[in-house]
């Protein structure tokens, strides 16, 4: 049994996409940030750090949208979200996944300015292909559009900005798995700070 502890547009979004992606069935747990439920005693007993995601597996927690997501990449291999007999696609996964949580993630947090230098390299990275490792999406493709979502719309970029990003970001939302997952989040309801 799968259980997700989320927080409606935070970096859990990355992991409950995947999950909807993967066709899992999993159960919610939404904590709400402003009455500081991710600090609830009996939160912290699963997760120490208070943070989302963690993904209980079978009862045992699982911490860090990158180790989430590879797990979920690797345990429901039907879905494609890492590539196949192809170990140096895969390394590039994994190096889109580390560069999107040690820079991009917390670009934001030294002002917007750096942030559209920091997504200026990431369009770079990206190029014109569909996704992050050419033609097939993976885990890294749903990392970076949860995190491009979350800017883009705290910015308040205008259209052109980021061109590149943006079509990927559209491609994205044509995802049946992406729209379920905003779907609900939203009807639960965003807590994020501006």
């Amino acid at each position: 049994m799968l259980k997700l502890f989320l927080s409606p547009g935070s970096s859990s979004m990355a992991a409950h996409i995947a999950l909807h992606e993967v066709g899992a069935a999993f159960e919610i747990c939404s904590l709400s940030f402003a009455r500081r439920e991710h600090r609830d005693p009996a939160y912290l007993a699963i997760n120490p750090e208070g943070k989302v995601p963690t993904l209980l597996v079978d009862g045992r927690p699982l911490t860090e949208v990158a180790g989430i997501l590879f797990f979920l990449a690797k345990r429901f291999p039907h879905a494609g979200l890492l590539p196949v007999d192809d170990p140096e696609a895969e390394a590039h996964v994994v190096s889109w996944m580390s560069f999107l949580a040690s820079t991009v993630h917390p670009a934001r947090r030294r002002g917007v300015e750096h942030a559209l230098d920091v997504y200026r390299i990431v369009e770079k990275r990206l190029g014109e292909r569909p996704f992050v490792v050419g033609s097939k999406m993976s885990v890294a493709d749903i990392h970076l559009f949860r995190l491009f979502w979350r800017f883009r719309n705290s910015a308040n970029l205008a259209p052109g900005t980021l061109p590149l990003l943006e079509v990927f970001h559209d491609r994205m939302m044509d995802r049946p798995a992406v729209r379920k997952t905003l779907e609900i989040e939203e009807s639960i309801g965003y807590e994020l700070p501006s």
